[in-house]
């Protein structure tokens, strides 16, 4: 789109510099004319968009100067802003003239200025040609219809509705209102292009530009005018300076992307209050021409990273984070690297900040960081560990396993369980949290078979852990049974079966208490009422020990 061009005719050099100082960096082409001579015949050369035009010229009044533009073929319809002290007094005097469009009242501050002069040049030509022709006019310019979507957060949060949009695809502009804060999502294609906002204070749009990277630092004014929107002429005016290699495209794009993220990050602290989308192609300038292509889960991570330590909470090695999937949720990844993302390939299994930071060799700081993007977007879960123990059954009876997983999920205290049936499974469990202890039922010789493969293919895993048989009691009780030959290992304790999740329990509260090295079951062993039902013939028994 090209320069809006701005004719501005005004005897005072304060008021022609002042006037080029604040619209020039805004993208508009900003001609200037001291005298009432100068500014017709610069209008007849440059056709401006617009005259920005003083009520008090040297020899003649701006009022005069109207009428002859009014009055010449070419130029009757460029749009004119009458700027006066004398304010009321002077508005009455152009009221009949078709193409005065607005005043702008001295003095005036650069907001008020460019708001003006925005808002005249959208709506000049319909007004001049209104009030020349006669014609209706209407009372709003703009989106006037009924928002395809649109509702109060409190059943819903701000991810879900973005991922709704994000999930259909959909085209166009979501504004969300905040506590003292008004946001504009640019969605297309799945994913975030773009966001700018309203309502920030001067304090914490400084808070931003000083959180900004070294590799940034240098568009810090850059930020202060985008993070706001302000107006297309202004977007125009960086893509063309884009265009002219005045700014680096790739540069601008980060800031854009550390804008994004520093507003969503903002939203989410504040209390959300309604929303509205409207489906639209017709984005800025700057969403239109460098769109951020990135996923509301890596904006989340990317405010993490930058964020003030603060803002995450405090460094606890209690809690435990593990993976979470919502049926709905977009996890679309785009804006996350692949370093990040193994994170998430740790988490089927709860872990605290110490395991991961272990397994990854990470800086603590990044970590925390990293870990607070994901909790934020709703990807992983984040709680204390209230437990003192965590353990792992091998039963390969469906009945008992079954009985076993349901009296667990029931369960309340300081113990965590896992049941499983097969090897596989426990050798990789095993591998993934390191339990305190392991539980073997033994029932047949195919179960110590496959128990002595699967501690021998991973014996390292199991490490500490204590290693505790459940048997029938003919088996518990004979003091001969070789079972390093049997299992691969000598059991740390022997359980009698049949046994319930209680047995499991107390065994837990009993083990915190006896030294890992104090090897061998004997008869004393806690045994259960039997609500678990082991089928353990004699014969089987027999068999098993052989």
């Amino acid at each position: 789109m090209a320069e809006k061009k701005v004719l501005v005719i005004d005897d005072s050099a304060t008021i022609r510099k002042l006037v080029d100082t604040h619209l020039s960096p805004a993208g508009y082409a900003v001609t200037l004319a001291p005298t009432a001579e100068d500014g017709l015949q610069l209008a007849e050369e440059i056709r401006p968009d617009l005259i920005l035009l003083d009520h008090q010229l040297p020899g003649t009044t701006g009022f005069e100067v109207c009428q002859q533009l009014a009055a010449s073929s070419t130029l009757k319809m460029i749009p004119v802003v009458v700027s006066s002290t004398l304010r009321k007094k002077a508005y009455v005097e152009y009221a009949d003239l078709d193409n005065v469009v607005d005043m702008l009242p001295k003095p005036y501050t650069e907001n008020l200025l460019r708001t003006t002069v925005e808002n005249a040049i959208e709506t000049a030509a319909m007004i001049v040609e209104s009030q020349t022709k006669g014609s209706a006019v209407p009372e709003i310019i703009g989106e006037t219809a009924e928002p395809d979507m649109a509702g109060r957060f409190g059943v819903f949060g701000l991810r879900e509705v973005v991922d709704f949009l994000n999930n259909g695809n959909k085209q166009g502009v979501l504004e969300v209102e905040a506590e003292r804060l008004r946001l504009w999502i640019y969605l297309d294609r799945g994913r975030v292009q773009g966001i700018s906002a309203t309502g920030l204070q001067p304090d914490q749009t400084q808070r931003i530009v000083e959180l900004l990277p070294e590799s940034l630092q240098s568009l810090s004014e850059v930020l202060r005018l985008t993070i706001a929107g302000r107006g297309t002429a202004e977007f125009d005016g960086f893509v063309q300076l884009m265009d002219k290699r005045v700014l680096d495209p790739r540069l601008t794009a980060k800031l854009l992307r550390f804008q994004a993220a520093m507003l969503i990050g903002i939203a989410m602290t504040r209390q959300l209050k309604g929303y509205q989308f409207r489906s639209t192609s017709n984005f800025p300038s700057l969403q239109r021409d460098l769109p951020l292509e990135i996923s509301l889960m890596g904006l989340m991570v990317e405010h993490a990273l930058h964020c003030d330590m603060s803002e995450l909470g405090e460094d606890d090695s209690a809690m435990r984070y593990v993976r979470q999937a919502i049926r709905g949720q977009n996890l679309d990844r785009a804006g996350l690297s692949a370093k990040h993302m193994k994170i998430m390939s740790l988490l089927s299994e709860p872990r605290s900040i110490d395991e991961l930071q272990s397994r990854l060799g990470w800086e603590r700081d990044e970590l925390r960081r990293v870990l607070a993007g994901f909790v934020s977007a709703d990807i992983l879960e984040c709680k204390r560990d209230e437990s003192e123990g965590k353990f792992v059954a091998y039963e390969t009876n469906s009945v008992a396993a079954a009985q076993l997983r349901s009296s667990l999920s029931h369960a309340s205290g300081r113990f965590v369980g896992k049941i499983v049936r097969d090897t596989l499974t426990l050798q990789l469990l095993v591998k993934r949290t390191k339990p305190d202890a392991v539980f073997f039922a033994v029932d047949t010789p195919q179960s110590c078979d496959a128990i002595r493969d699967a501690y021998a293919s991973a014996q390292e895993a199991f490490g500490d852990s204590r290693k505790i048989v459940l048997a029938p009691e003919k088996v518990i009780s004979d003091p001969n049974v070789p079972w390093a030959k049997l299992l691969g290992f000598t059991p740390d304790r022997l359980l009698q079966s049949p046994y319930t999740c209680d047995t499991l329990i107390q065994t837990m509260q009993e083990l915190d208490s006896i030294p890992v090295s104090n090897h061998g079951g004997s008869s004393d062993s806690p045994v259960a009422a039997p609500l678990v039902m082991t089928e353990v013939s004699d014969a089987i028994a027999a068999e098993t020990l052989s």
